[in-house]
């Protein structure tokens, strides 16, 4: 029997790349994978390293604030809607997954009205408003934190973690090293800053390089145009922008990491046992408080928040990597680790019924 699925979710990496770490599942499992994405969103390059479908649609932003773009967005999400149901009847998949943003509302939508089962997955511990718009109209609402539980209704919510991509876990501590041009014996501090917002956290552990340094060798992914040349140089401290195909063997080399508090990078960060502290960012809707939150009161995580960071960097990072093995601990008693497997099993139940009986 012919199994289909689309996927969809974009606007940001983070609304992406947990559908990518399903692909070779899907594949394993037989299905024949499409994407609906946005037109001009970083999910079409993302997708296109897959080989599979791309379909893109008009998307429209849904707001909370008043915005001149309020009276066209609407028009955009209804042509999207249309635009998504016609690829949708074409296709005819038994399943749609999607992982948020403001492109996975009018596909979803459209879906339903083909009586096409969905699931959807909230990454962040409160659900965004695109999302809260899709859960009546999903099958299955998965989510990474126990408290998001009470916020979805009780027959379609299923604590399942994000899906990790496979190779994340392949990494290699000393290609890590050689790539740095690091030392082995001496602990190493990872630095993802990222490109939203990370200033703060760039600039703080600049501030501190020299008392980091003489118990840290630190790699540092500090975000686009954010590097800075005057370290170039800077011996047991090595600076990317952004990383690929190294990740995986920066993450394995890592001892310890500081971070910011996205759903996706904690996740991973869980997921590789990887212990941390966490400094959520300040603006937004809140989102990354919330989400450290969850992390420090179970266990995986030290946080401070951005205001203080200048003030117990330090301290907190000696704190962090003493205790490291308290926190690998917690983390290995975690059931949110094995979620590509249980969200597939979930697509199963959902797009085959008669076979899950």
């Amino acid at each position: 029997m012919s199994k289909k699925i689309v996927l969809t979710g974009g606007g940001t990496a983070g609304h992406c790349t947990p559908n990518l770490a399903l692909i070779p599942y899907l594949r394993e499992a037989g299905y024949e994978i499409a994407y609906i994405g946005s037109i001009g969103g970083i999910e079409r390059k993302l997708v296109a390293d897959y080989n599979i479908p791309y379909v893109a649609i008009e998307t429209g932003k849904l707001r909370r604030y008043f915005d001149p773009k309020n009276f066209s967005d609407p028009f955009r999400v209804i042509r999207g809607y249309q635009e998504a149901h016609r690829f949708l009847k074409e296709f005819a998949p038994n399943v749609v997954f999607s992982k948020g943003g403001y492109v996975g509302v009018p596909v979803v939508h459209a879906a339903h009205s083909l009586h096409i089962p969905c699931i959807i997955h909230e990454s962040d511990m409160t659900p965004g408003l695109a999302n809260k718009l899709c859960t009546p109209f999903a099958s299955k609402v998965c989510c990474n934190f126990p408290e998001t539980l009470k916020d979805l209704p009780d027959s379609k919510a299923v604590l399942t973690g994000t899906p990790i991509r496979d190779e994340l876990f392949q990494g290699d501590r000393s290609r890590g090293l050689s790539l740095c041009g690091f030392e082995e014996g001496k602990p190493v501090l990872m630095v993802i800053g990222g490109s939203l917002g990370a200033s703060s956290v760039n600039k703080t552990v600049r501030d501190n390089l020299d008392a980091l340094l003489e118990k840290f060798q630190i790699v540092h992914l500090c975000g686009k145009d954010k590097m800075d040349n005057l370290l170039l140089t800077r011996p047991g401290y090595r600076q990317f922008e952004y990383v690929k195909e190294d990740l995986k063997d920066l993450y394995a080399m890592a001892d310890i990491v500081l971070s910011r508090a996205g759903a996706n990078a904690i996740c991973e960060l869980l997921a590789l046992k990887k212990p941390n502290l966490l400094v959520p960012l300040p603006t937004g809707r809140g989102d990354q408080k919330l989400n450290a939150a969850s992390f420090e009161a179970q266990g995986y995580s030290i946080v401070v928040q951005d205001d203080d960071l200048p003030d117990v960097l330090l301290e907190k990072i000696q704190e962090l990597y003493d205790n490291r093995a308290q926190y690998i601990a917690a983390m290995e008693k975690s059931s949110q680790t094995n979620s590509n497997r249980i969200i597939l099993n979930l697509i199963e139940e959902v797009a085959l019924p008669e076979s899950s009986d």
